[in-house]
């Protein structure tokens, strides 16, 4: 899986469409497609039309919250929130190729999640971020040390450039972000720093084996 993993947002500039279509124009290889207080047409007419984006630049689709639109549309997974449905009936319903993420606060929810069989977390908020509604406790980077699952981690919630390092020497695998590259002045110049970061950090973990 990718480490950088972009969620779809609308602002005044860009539509879910045009936010995702930025990221993956610009190397990003796996999306979260996100529409809270859409109605299930639009959010199914988004899905269908980035799931032919993705499968064009060769790239991961994940619908948020519903695995049954996952299912519809043969998006790569599904996401699920802690108040969402248990990992266990989305496994029942979805294909075998297809994954599940769950959102965790705790390390309680991070190791039940895994025992249901989840394919990566996401963990957050790493602080306050304006672009999820009945935010979590704010973790710090504390909240991202001895985690112990060997499954990815992605750190979400209100990260800024300069924390991607200091996350990285945390059992974080990636991070999950949607501000840091639209609100950015220069949203090309923010994703390319961000990949060539986690290009070279491959780098050295394959050196290392």
């Amino acid at each position: 899986m990718d480490r950088i993993y972009f969620i779809t947002h609308k602002t005044d500039k860009y539509s879910y469409i045009d936010s995702a279509k930025l990221a993956l124009d610009n190397g990003i290889k796996l999306i979260q497609l996100r529409m809270k207080h859409s109605s299930l047409s639009q959010r199914m007419e988004a899905a269908y039309i980035l799931k032919k984006e993705c499968e064009k630049y060769k790239a991961k689709l994940i619908i948020n919250d519903d695995y049954r639109l996952a299912l519809e549309v043969e998006a790569d997974g599904v996401h699920l929130g802690q108040k969402d449905e248990e990992i266990s009936l989305a496994r029942n319903v979805l294909k075998p190729f297809q994954i599940i993420g769950r959102t965790c606060n705790t390390k309680e929810q991070i190791l039940k999640a895994y025992e249901e069989g989840a394919n990566y977390i996401g963990l957050g908020p790493y602080r306050f971020t304006s672009t999820k509604e009945n935010l979590s406790p704010v973790l710090g980077l504390e909240g991202y040390k001895d985690i112990d699952v060997d499954i990815p981690i992605y750190a979400i919630g209100g990260i800024r450039l300069e924390d991607v390092e200091k996350l990285s020497q945390t059992k974080v695998y990636g991070i999950a972000l949607s501000s840091l590259i639209l609100e950015s002045e220069d949203p090309e110049k923010k994703i390319k720093e961000l990949r060539k970061y986690f290009k070279e950090k491959n780098k050295k973990i394959k050196e290392k084996k």
